[in-house]
């Protein structure tokens, strides 16, 4: 990926599961350094400035290359060609540059630059409200001139920042390291760049002494522990899960792409701090926003993937979510366990399917019995797939309110919506399964009185289906309805209560997608036509894109609707937006931007966008490999499995699927053995 200073460009970011960093778009600066609860913000440092202009002024481009462990970049500036290499130091809180300078003239160069340096450390010990981490932008700087760095101490907390280099700068201030490199013609000459954090200036200087001393050797144990950590996703007792994923082999490299980055994109998050209270956590963005901070839903969109690959951090999960109440916050953070943020109507959903996933696939029913806090877990999924009655209105459909319990950013849609009432026929469903399967059995008359309850519902939504044209209405609690284009209602829809469909349903849906939303390497959230495409453009619910999951969610329910060849072709076509990385908070739609590497662009973190650069709800795309082309249905009392490979892989299959305590191969015949 190759951008310059105003570029739409949203630079990749590391995680060492500890905390993470971003880079910046010039050869050295970081920026996002943060292990909570120590932090540094947004902060940018190490900015590189040749001869006395800061990088972005030269009007010379970066190229920026993303691998799990590293990330590489490369800028010409005349006659010297710059290249490094960014890592997270393996389980301590450290990122180390290595930078390469090379003279490519015939004749004796000196390299003249420096590097600015900014501190802002802080350790904040409490719940982070905000988006962006915590900062202290008084800290106390002092140049250590033996070590060829500057500590940065914070005055308000217990904090220190060491950043430095060696070979050591020509000289150092509070504000830069100075370079002076006398290169021969074709010479190459190393400078590895250092931060990093502690809590005592000694802890820091200690560990910077020991990577600074060690780059090279960092950088390579980086790049054999990420070696592993991959391996292990997919290894039985692999000692770093408490499940694995099931292993995608197959000759298409475009499927094999998008499972591994849906694996990816959920393993990114995963955080062993020894701050978190919880232990190990699976938090949501990365590497700016809410970095303590995992939010319910985007956790429900991968939760399949959770099921299979870490169940037992899945049911801490399910614990802790019951003993807070989810009707008041989007989510908790790991450094006290408080929640966070206002409620998001789709929390009860979000509840009941990952429940539901855990249960499908784990088993474990004994659960349902157990208390927390003052009720069971079962008492608590019955409050889940009944909590909308709380929010009914005379239309027989619950009122989930206005703009920020919905979508944030489509000011229509609001109040009665198709998706969430089409969500509550489900969590009535998955629950009568649940409680079907509980040690004790069920009692008969709820079970049925529940799946009366969903076809009631179903009935309703469909009055706010526009016949003929493929979406669905909005009411106001006056009475009055609105289209709304919107791909949200589309998908859920689809996934919710596929069975429950006509035939003209499913043909117009599919239409509408087809015409309106979907695009070649990506799709919008909202009709680029719908009146409320003039609110906001945002890329993650507008017409400028789609978020994370969307994609992968709409072809799956594609796929349950008996489209699986169009889907299958898309998803296909969709591999080219992998190529910047696990798939961004949203991607702006091809079409509406030039595209990147051969994909739909990551939207860019400053506003109006404010994305991330990857989410954890990228585990959906891996439904799609498990649900959709193997056409894998893990029920709460068995498995089968019904493929729909249409152009797919006729040798490709899955292997180590695990259900239950049972491992299953699929081709595509089927459940092939156990």
């Amino acid at each position: 990926m190759t951008h310059r200073f105003g570029d739409v460009f949203n630079p990749p970011g590391l995680t060492n599961f500890l905390g993470c960093v971003q880079v910046d778009l010039d050869p050295v600066a970081i920026r996002s350094h943060n292990f909570p609860p120590f932090a540094t913000s947004d902060t940018v440092t190490g900015k590189l400035f040749w001869g006395d202009r800061i990088f972005g002024a030269l009007g010379v481009a970066a190229s920026v290359t993303w691998h799990p462990d590293r990330i590489e970049r490369e800028a010409e500036i005349g006659e010297f060609l710059l290249t490094s290499t960014t890592a997270m130091v393996v389980g301590r809180m450290a990122t180390v540059v290595r930078l390469r300078i090379e003279n490519r003239a015939t004749g004796a160069r000196t390299a003249r630059f420096k590097l600015g340096v900014r501190g802002n450390v802080t350790k904040a010990m409490r719940p982070w409200n905000d988006a962006l981490p915590p900062l202290e932008k008084d800290n106390e700087a002092t140049v250590d001139a033996g070590r060829g760095a500057v500590v940065f101490r914070a005055v308000k907390s217990e904090a220190v920042i060491v950043q430095g280099a060696l070979p050591k700068p020509a000289r150092v201030t509070p504000q830069a390291l100075y370079f002076e490199l006398e290169l021969r013609g074709g010479e190459t000459k190393t400078v590895s760049f250092v931060a990093a954090v502690g809590e005592t200036a000694g802890e820091a200087l200690k560990l910077f002494d020991a990577v600074a001393m060690n780059a090279d050797a960092e950088i390579a144990r980086a790049n054999r522990d990420w070696n592993e950590e991959l391996a292990a996703c997919f290894t039985p007792d692999n000692g770093r899960y408490s499940g694995f994923m099931p292993t995608l082999e197959t000759a298409d490299a475009d499927v094999l792409k998008n499972y591994h980055m849906g694996v990816l994109g959920t393993i990114y998050f995963k955080r062993d701090s020894p701050h978190s209270v919880h232990g190990r956590v699976y938090t949501t963005l990365l590497p700016r926003n809410w970095q303590p901070v995992t939010f319910l839903w985007d956790y429900s969109l991968s939760s399949l993937v959770h099921s299979l690959l870490d169940p037992v951090e899945m049911r801490s999960a399910l614990r802790r979510w019951m003993s807070l109440d989810v009707h008041k916050h989007f989510g908790t953070e790991y450094l006290t366990g408080a929640g966070i943020g206002p409620w998001y109507a789709v929390n009860d959903f979000a509840m009941t399917t990952i429940a539901r996933d855990y249960f499908r696939v784990n088993g474990g029913f004994e659960l349902l019995d157990e208390k927390v806090n003052a009720s069971s877990v079962r008492g608590y999924l019955e409050t889940y797939a009944t909590n909308w009655r709380r929010f009914k209105t005379k239309n027989g459909l619950a009122d989930y309110g206005g703009l920020l319990n919905l979508l944030e950013c489509v000011n229509s849609y609001v109040h009665e919506v198709a998706s969430l009432n089409a969500a509550n026929a489900f969590s009535l469903r998955a629950l009568a399964e649940m409680l079907e399967s509980a040690p004790g059995g069920a009692d008969a008359a709820q079970i049925a009185a529940m799946r009366d309850e969903a076809i009631g519902i179903i009935g309703n939504v469909n009055e706010l289906y526009v016949k003929g044209k493929g979406y669905w209405n909005a009411r106001d609690p006056n009475g009055a309805t609105r289209e709304v284009r919107h791909c949200y209602d589309l998908l859920a829809v689809l996934n919710a209560i596929p069975d429950d469909l006509t035939s003209a349903q499913k043909s117009e849906m599919t239409e509408f997608f087809v015409r309106q939303l979907k695009t070649d390497r990506w799709m919008i959230a909202l009709a680029a036509g719908d009146d409320d495409a003039m609110f906001d453009t945002r890329a993650d619910h507008q017409w400028t894109g789609a978020y994370t999951a969307w994609p992968a969610m709409t072809a799956l329910g594609l796929y349950r609707i008996g489209q699986g060849g169009m889907a299958f072709d898309w998803y296909k076509a969709m591999a080219k937006s992998a190529n910047q990385g696990p798939f961004g908070q949203a991607h702006i739609a091809d079409g509406i931007l030039p595209m990147e590497e051969g994909g739909a662009i990551k939207a860019p973190q400053e506003f109006p966008q404010i994305c991330d650069w990857t989410c954890s709800s990228g585990g959906a795309w891996c439904n799609v490999v498990l649900e959709g082309i193997f056409g894998v249905r893990a029920g709460m009392k068995g498995i089968t499995a019904k493929p729909e490979f249409h152009g797919f892989d006729a040798d490709a299959r899955l292997t180590n699927l695990r259900h239950q305590g049972k491992l299953y191969t699929v081709n595509r015949r089927g459940l092939v053995g156990q």
